[in-house]
C-alpha cells in the first residue's frame, strides 16, 4: 500500500464496526475510474472504517460488467493491503458465476464473500437453504448471507438463517430488511452462536442494533463521512449517550436530505455519488439501467450537503 501508513490487522475473531458498502467509481464511458477508487480507498481508511464491502447494492453489482468487477476486486485488495478486511459481493442469479467471482476474490487476497439469494425466481425457504449450503460448500472464502427482500423478492427467514449459521463456512449475515422484529430474531441466533456476525444495513438503526448486540453496520453514508459513522459506533460501544444524541440527528438528516433527494429509484445512489463528487473523490456517474437525478436535484444535494458538513464540524 505504501502511501497509507496503517497497521495491518489480524483477520481472526468476529468482524465489528463500520463497514461501508463502497460505491464503484465510474468514468463517463462506464469504465472503472481507478484514480477515484484510490481516492475513495484512502478517504475510507483515513476515516477509520473497520472493513470494506465492495460490489454490494451501493456498488451497483447487478449493473456492472464482469471485467469491471474483476478490476475493482483486484485494485481494492491491493490498495487496502490487508489494513482492514475486504468483503466481496458475489450475488448473481447463477451459482457458477457467484463461485467464479469468489475465486477471483480469493486469488486477490479478499477475506470474505457475501451473497444475496438469486433474485429472478421467487424462492421458498427450502430453495434458499439448498442454495446457500451449496454455495458455502464450494466457496473458497467464508460466506456472509445478505437479506434484502426489497431487491430479491424473498426473505431468508430466521429458521433458515439459524440452520445456515451452523455451516462451518457461513460466518454471518447482513440484514437490509429494516424489519426490527426480524433483526431481533437474528440477534437471538447470535446469542446462541456468538461467532456468527450480524450487521445491520439501514444505518438509521445503527444505534439500536449495536446496543442490542449487533456487530456493526454496513453504512452507505460512511462513503461520504466515514469518521462520523465510526464515531457513532464508538459512542454506542462506550455508552456515550451525549455524543449519540449529537450525532444521530445528523445521520437522520443524511438519510432525509441526501438519500431521499428525489422520487427517482436512483435517489439513494445519486445522493451518495453526488456528495462524493462535491468532495472531489469521484464523478457522479451511475451505471445503466438507472439514470442520474436531474440538475436541480443535484444542486439541492450539494446545498444540503454543505449544511450537513457545517453541522459535523460543530461536533468537534
Amino acid at each position: 500500500m505504501g502511501e497509507y501508513e496503517i497497521n495491518k490487522v489480524e483477520m481472526s475473531g468476529n468482524l465489528k464496526g463500520i463497514i461501508p458498502p463502497t460505491v464503484t467509481p465510474l468514468l463517463s464511458n462506464g469504465e472503472l475510474d481507478k484514480k477515484a477508487t484510490e481516492r475513495l480507498t484512502k478517504h475510507l481508511l483515513d476515516g477509520g472504517v473497520h472493513g470494506f464491502f465492495i460490489l454490494g447494492t451501493t456498488g451497483e453489482i447487478s449493473s456492472l460488467k464482469p471485467s469491471i468487477k474483476k478490476e475493482l476486486i483486484s485494485l481494492t485488495c491491493r490498495l487496502v493491503d490487508r489494513a482492514v478486511p475486504v468483503i466481496v459481493g458475489i450475488t448473481h442469479t447463477a451459482l457458477d458465476s457467484s463461485l467464479k467471482f469468489a475465486k477471483v476474490a480469493k486469488e486477490n487476497g479478499a477475506d470474505y464473500v457475501v451473497s444475496a439469494p438469486p433474485f429472478f425466481f421467487p424462492l421458498d425457504q427450502q430453495d434458499i437453504l439448498a442454495y446457500y449450503t451449496r454455495l458455502a460448500d464450494l466457496s473458497p472464502l467464508p460466506l456472509f448471507l445478505y437479506n434484502f427482500p426489497a431487491m430479491t423478492k424473498c426473505s431468508i427467514e430466521p429458521d433458515t438463517v439459524e440452520e445456515l449459521s451452523k455451516h462451518s463456512n457461513i460466518v454471518g449475515i447482513k440484514d437490509s430488511s429494516g424489519n426490527g422484529v426480524y433483526f431481533q430474531n437474528l440477534l437471538s441466533i447470535k446469542r446462541a452462536n456468538p461467532e456468527f456476525n450480524v450487521f445491520v444495513g439501514p444505518e438509521e438503526l445503527l444505534v439500536q442494533s449495536v446496543y442490542s448486540g449487533a456487530d456493526g453496520a454496513v453504512a452507505g453514508g460512511a462513503n461520504i463521512f466515514p469518521s462520523l459513522y465510526v464515531k457513532l459506533y464508538e459512542a454506542v460501544i462506550a455508552g456515550d449517550k451525549e455524543k449519540i444524541n449529537r450525532i444521530q440527528p445528523i445521520i437522520m438528516e443524511i438519510s432525509r436530505k441526501i438519500y431521499a433527494c428525489s422520487g427517482k429509484s436512483s435517489s439513494y445512489l445519486s445522493g451518495i455519488k453526488e456528495s462524493l463528487y462535491y468532495l472531489g473523490i469521484c464523478e457522479s456517474n451511475i451505471c445503466l439501467p438507472m439514470l442520474s437525478v436531474d440538475n436541480a436535484t443535484k444542486e439541492q444535494i450539494r446545498h444540503n450537503l454543505e449544511k450537513i458538513i457545517f453541522k459535523i464540524k460543530t461536533l468537534g
